[in-house]
């Protein structure tokens, strides 16, 4: 069974911040909860704002609107070796931060409590949106855990009580939203999805607001797709529908609200700099997101959805999937520094995960019904062959009399 944790964390740099730990098994209430604290870490902070302007300088042919594309001179390699390096430094501080002695009882008890065999939903619950920054993927607790992903979310949620769909699907219904390509390849991401065993999928090409407000009102959807320019402006999120027209997920609201209580379960944003659009997450109700937490290199975009795909239609959970979605960037990391930091789920907390069994019913129906006959054939024949041998051999006449007998008394 799946062991669901989550960590609640009440605070600032600044100050420091309050943390509780709870454990349990997926669907059932915290077995373990405990207390503690991390001290204020401001350098952390600093150190992510300064990996991330390197990062940004790179901004190659990525899903941001108006970014130029940088050029490839010898400067390029140095900027990408600068961008590891200042990444290995944060994490080597983020992990001597969450190696504090006020810190120390929450990860004893983990170490206690959790098996390293167990698949492992780690959600990781904030209000402080540089926390949700942070690539709590690189902590080194997590590394003696294979099977572990992690979700972000805030710390006060509410799910839709008017939600109608079981979040088990057998066949995907996809709203596939193709925004302002300009400078990126969205096509590749069709054909990913068209790839896709047992699902109907609608695609909108560069659609007018009004066309996805009305299919976000008129039909059910289990999964909304957006491939295009987006990008985080403060705290909110911005995606750009066609060339003229953007809007931010709160100018979506009524028809998302009205979305969730048909059944929409996940929001796919495979483009730039997705944490602004998850944090609208609680006001809309969508029980998961997937979002890039940077802007996004087009082919890393690409790459993630195939592979995410790939594992989600074939039997492994949402979290699982994006697991192993994930770290298969890390194969594009000389080009790409830190790609496999990029995606990551936003999870309402008291939603349940998608769970999609429609791979596992791709046989066809009459193919199936003629099997499970000549199987129920083939044991009968066996049975009556046996008793009808039995019989013949006298090994039963003994008792048929005695019942005989016993019927005519």
């Amino acid at each position: 069974m799946t062991k669901l944790i989550v960590l609640k964390l009440d605070g600032d740099f600044n100050q420091g911040f309050r943390v509780t730990l709870e454990i349990g098994s997926e669907g059932e209430r915290p077995e373990t909860e405990i207390i503690g604290n991390l001290p204020s870490a401001t350098e952390v902070a600093l150190m992510y704002s300064d990996w991330q302007s390197i990062y940004r300088s790179l901004s190659k042919a990525t899903r941001v609107i108006k970014l130029k594309r940088a050029r490839i001179d010898g400067s390029l390699k140095k900027q990408r070796e600068e961008c590891r390096q200042q990444a290995s430094e944060l994490c080597d501080h983020l992990n001597i931060w969450l190696r504090a002695e006020p810190f120390f009882p929450i990860r004893e008890k983990w170490l206690e409590k959790v098996s390293t065999t167990e698949e492992v939903r780690l959600i990781i619950r904030a209000e402080n949106y540089q926390l949700w920054q942070l690539p709590w993927q690189e902590w080194d607790l997590l590394e003696r855990y294979s099977q572990v992903e992690i979700g972000l979310s805030t710390l006060e949620s509410e799910f839709s009580p008017k939600a109608e769909k079981s979040p088990i699907c057998n066949q995907l219904k996809i709203l596939a939203i193709l925004g302002n390509s300009e400078g990126i390849q969205v096509e590749q991401d069709r054909q990913q999805l068209l790839n896709l065993p047992n699902a109907e999928i609608t695609f909108l090409v560069e659609p007018q607001r009004q066309e996805l407000n009305d299919q976000l009102w008129e039909q059910h959807w289990d999964i909304l797709f957006f491939a295009g320019h987006s990008q985080t402006e403060g705290e909110k999120g911005r995606i750009y529908l066609n060339q003229t027209e953007s809007l931010t997920l709160n100018e979506l609201r009524y028809a998302l609200q009205k979305a969730v209580t048909n059944g929409l379960q996940l929001a796919i944003f495979n483009s730039c700099d997705g944490l602004g659009l998850a944090r609208e997450l609680k006001q809309l109700h969508i029980p998961e997101m997937i979002v890039m937490r940077e802007p996004v290199p087009d082919m890393v975009a690409q790459a993630f959805l195939k592979y995410f795909l790939q594992a989600f239609a074939n039997s492994k959970s949402l979290y699982t999937a994006v697991q192993q979605a994930r770290q298969r960037l890390q194969g594009l990391e000389d080009e790409f520094p830190c790609a496999s930091w990029l995606p990551v789920i936003c999870q309402n907390p008291a939603a349940k995960p998608l769970i999609w069994v429609g791979q596992r019913r791709r046989t066809n129906p009459r193919s199936f019904i003629w099997r499970s006959l000549r199987t129920v054939l083939a044991t009968s024949l066996v049975v009556t062959s046996l008793l009808m041998g039995v019989r013949s051999q006298g090994f039963l006449q003994k008792w048929e009399l005695a019942s005989y007998d016993y019927l005519l008394r």
